[in-house]
């Protein structure tokens, strides 16, 4: 049974960057769905990016298009999300996520995942 464990959410300032990590452990990503949602207070879980590790395939929500990167180094089975130009509206918790790689492009909906880490906070101030 894979497990996840996010790291590197942070406090930063409007137009900042961070990088979340999603380290799996119990079993490797290869050939899986692996995504990024967050969650604000009062908000249902947005599902932000997605990667499928078999070869790469990306899919990202519009709100995060061309600010946000996710991608894979599978010698350290982690996920990343690097984020650049962030808003203040990007604040929440972000969680990963894995599932099975049956459905390529991977979906960004949270019904769709079985395995979730505890979350990282980010925090944007404007």
């Amino acid at each position: 049974q894979v497990q996840l464990v996010e790291s590197g959410g942070g406090s930063v300032q409007a137009g900042g960057s961070l990088r979340l990590s999603c380290a799996a452990s119990g079993s490797t990503l290869s050939r899986a769905c692996v995504a990024w949602f967050r969650q604000a207070p009062g908000n249902e879980r947005e599902g932000v990016a997605s990667i499928y590790t078999g070869y790469s395939r990306t899919s990202y929500a519009d709100s995060v298009k061309g600010r946000f990167t996710i991608s894979q180094d599978n010698a350290k089975n982690t996920v990343y999300l690097q984020m650049n130009s962030l808003k203040p509206e990007d604040t929440a918790m972000y969680f990963c996520a894995t599932c099975d790689g049956t459905v390529v492009p991977c979906p960004l909906k949270a019904p769709r995942y079985g395995t979730w880490g505890q979350g990282t906070q980010v925090t944007v101030s404007s």
